[in-house]
């Protein structure tokens, strides 16, 4: 029999790119499968975030957890960029977990499991070239980590604590994985890192060909099979004319584009040592939509960052006026440990912050069901891969827009054209016309 792995990922995407990188080599090197019952795993991991405070109070709290449930035998991992920037005292506080492993060194995963305490943690360690067994959580797309690790110095950010310095992983190895997901059946792939335009900066050898992310994206395009390339989150401060321009026509990158804002405010941005202004951003926003009208443009805000006034609030609201974003994750300044806004003595107080990001959220909704609801009647191209509870099967446009139609199985991997019949602020209805 088979040993059993039960693995919970909280966070971004790359996270579940990590999880699934240990999947991998557990079933590889170790002869793991995975369970969703918990009773049954003989390991369990939790692979972190720290990006906000919540999941890390969330941590402790699941642990207990998964300590009452498990079975004697079983290990307890926690993985992740919490991990990193926690290290033993992970095991202090929970003295029950087996141990503990940094966002910067998943490939060490079997190591460490057979290291009762062990605690690997260096975010300067070099996966970079790791080749990594293959697994995917979805057959029908694939994530690709293009980057480890992260060189901006934004003040409200923990990331370069836990993932160190930014390499980039040469473009063979993503060409290669790429083929291997296309051969598998994968028409979409995914492109991740801290900040994907920023690719070609830094490899871990001087041998490796110097190729930006936009020449990646064009080598990406040429293979065989590969329909939607999708990535996330490239930063407006690297979003030249040349990348504008290819995402803008080259027929295989999705007119999806994910933006980080984190504030409006010229004087905030700068706090925040983002490198770029308001003015900057609104330029790329327009250059985007002049060479690509159809885009659909996310972001992420940060509200009542140390020191925004009144007026730093109402710029950060004029920017969502102004390019009326599809989708807005929003969230209220949270400090997170060993960054430098952790030190801002001029914090907003917590009931106008809350007021603040009410009001965003709220001016957002009422922007996105006026956009929603001209999708009525349009018909958009649907790849589909997931099955619901409901008898719907559900997938995504080239614009990012999640569309459900009455469907089985058979759908799941397939284009096929919907005309949309309800409209909703998250999920569109439709059916299929072609």
């Amino acid at each position: 029999m088979s040993k059993k792995l039960f693995i919970e990922t909280l966070g971004c995407a790359m996270n579940t790119r990590d999880s699934e990188h240990m999947i991998a080599q557990l079933h590889e090197k170790e002869g793991y499968t995975t369970t969703q019952n918990i009773e049954d795993a003989d390991l369990i991991l939790i692979n972190t975030c720290s990006v906000r405070e919540r999941p890390v109070h969330k941590l402790f709290s699941e642990l207990g957890g998964f300590n009452k449930k498990k079975k004697p035998s079983a290990k307890i991992g926690v993985c992740g960029c919490t991990a990193s920037h926690l290290g033993e005292e992970i095991i202090k506080k929970a003295p029950y977990v087996n141990f503990v492993l940094g966002a910067r060194n998943v490939s060490k995963i079997s190591e460490v499991l057979h290291k009762d305490k062990a605690v690997e943690i260096d975010i300067n360690y070099d996966e970079s070239e790791f080749a990594f067994d293959d697994f995917r959580t979805s057959p029908y797309k694939a994530f690709i980590n293009i980057s480890i690790g992260c060189d901006k110095k934004c003040t409200f950010c923990i990331v370069p604590k836990t993932r160190g310095d930014e390499i980039s992983i040469p473009d063979e190895l993503i060409v290669n994985e790429a083929k291997r997901a296309a051969k598998n059946g994968a028409k979409e792939i995914f492109l991740l890192g801290q900040n994907v335009n920023n690719y070609g900066r830094r490899f871990s050898s001087s041998e490796h060909e110097k190729v930006n992310f936009t020449e990646l994206l064009r080598r990406l395009s040429k293979i065989e099979g590969i329909e939607r390339i999708r990535f996330t989150s490239p930063h407006p401060f690297h979003m030249d004319d040349e990348f504008i321009e290819e995402f803008a026509h080259n027929p295989k990158i999705c007119k999806s584009m994910h933006m980080p804002l984190q504030s409006g405010s010229t004087k905030v941005l700068k706090d925040m040592k983002r490198g770029y202004t308001k003015e900057w951003f609104l330029n790329r926003v327009e250059k985007l939509r002049s060479v690509c009208p159809e885009v659909s443009i996310s972001t992420d805000i940060i509200v009542a960052f140390p020191g925004e006034s009144d007026e730093d609030f109402s710029d950060t609201i004029d920017v969502v006026n102004k390019v009326k974003f599809d989708q807005i994750f929003s969230f209220k300044y949270s400090p997170r440990p060993e960054t430098e806004a952790e030190h801002f003595t001029n914090s907003v107080d917590d009931a106008v912050a809350s007021e603040r990001l009410s009001y965003l959220q709220s001016s957002h909704n009422e922007l996105l069901d006026a956009i929603r609801v001209k999708y009525l009647g349009q018909t958009f191209r649907v790849y589909f891969e997931a099955l619901n509870k409901d008898n719907f099967v559900s997938g995504r446009s080239d614009t990012n827009l999640v569309i459900k139609v009455k469907g089985s199985e058979e759908l799941l991997g397939q284009f096929r054209d919907v005309k949309i019949t309800k409209v909703g602020r998250a999920v569109l209805t439709g059916e299929i016309v072609a």
